[in-house]
């Protein structure tokens, strides 16, 4: 039999539930998941493998308008995954506009590759409704295959990978068939705590924020990891570390404990909290954050 294997991009607007997809066909939580829209700032591969294929799924960020360059960034890592997929996952839900980036959806009609479109959280939604919603992207998108899913309650997930495996190019394996992501464990680390900001703070605080990971060293018995959170205001500062540390030690608890549980190791976290008043605006901050290439 020969041997299949491709980059599935998944692509789709804001909270229609791409990164909850991707960790339940990858098995692996790897991309960060809130309820907040941006929570995902880069492309975040996950590898599943068989003994005659491999998909490399492809998580990326949210289609926005940008407003600064930070954002301008993120939508280029999804111009770059639609230019090259072998398979397009488009991701839509049952709660969103349907026609609520139609310039994406041009994109997608001009597409030669092979597009699934995914109509996500149907459990949230009746079933005359998902009829309605699938007939409607029929006529948008005649070539693709739709699959009505509950990525959160995995249900149709095994219609998704049929579908994906079928479509699949001949093709040796990408990468090693043990390796299940294209990212290092400092990466992980800093997307852990970042995602603890997202769930702790609200207004524009998590999107005011980076985390760098200064330091990242494994002994015996656990891992010593030093991160810096760069906000862009004193007051965002304060409001960081909270009266007496107190907000600060709780986000670095929530993250330690999560991490302990991704690496399976014990963990020792060191949390610092700066100010870049200009960090999403800088090319120079943003290449060092792996933003800008």
């Amino acid at each position: 039999m020969a041997h299949r294997a491709g980059f599935v991009n998944i692509i789709g607007n804001p909270n229609v539930g791409k990164s909850t997809l991707m960790n339940a066909l990858v098995g692996e939580k790897l991309s960060i998941v809130t309820a907040k829209a941006q929570t995902t700032r880069h492309r975040i591969m996950g590898i599943v493998s068989g003994e005659d294929y491999q998909i490399v799924y492809s998580d990326t960020p949210g289609i926005l308008k940008p407003s600064y360059r930070l954002q301008q960034n993120m939508l280029s890592f999804v111009d770059t995954a639609i230019g090259d997929a072998d398979i397009i996952l488009y991701v839509t839900d049952t709660v969103e506009k349907a026609d609520k980036n139609d310039a994406y959806i041009a994109k997608l009609q001009k597409l030669e590759c092979p597009v699934i479109l995914v109509i996500n959280k149907i459990d949230l939604s009746s079933q005359e409704k998902v009829v309605e919603l699938m007939q409607w992207w029929k006529e948008q998108l005649p070539k693709a295959l739709i699959i009505p899913a509950s990525a959160q309650e995995k249900f149709n997930l095994e219609s998704i990978l049929e579908a994906v495996s079928s479509r699949l190019p001949e093709a040796p394996a990408w990468f090693d068939k043990e390796q299940f992501t294209d990212k290092n464990l400092r990466f992980f680390a800093s997307e852990i705590l970042r995602e603890k900001i997202f769930l702790n703070y609200s207004e524009e605080i998590p999107y005011s924020c980076q985390v760098e990971i200064e330091a990242f060293h494994e002994g015996e018995d656990r891992y010593e990891i030093s991160a810096v959170i760069y906000v862009m205001r004193d007051s965002q500062k304060g409001i960081i570390i909270g009266k007496g540390g107190k907000m600060l030690k709780k986000v670095g608890t929530e993250a330690r404990l999560d991490m302990e549980d991704f690496f399976q190791k014990k963990v020792f976290l060191s949390t610092f909290v700066k100010v870049d008043p200009d960090w999403r605006e800088n090319r120079k901050e943003l290449r060092r954050f792996g933003y800008e290439f």
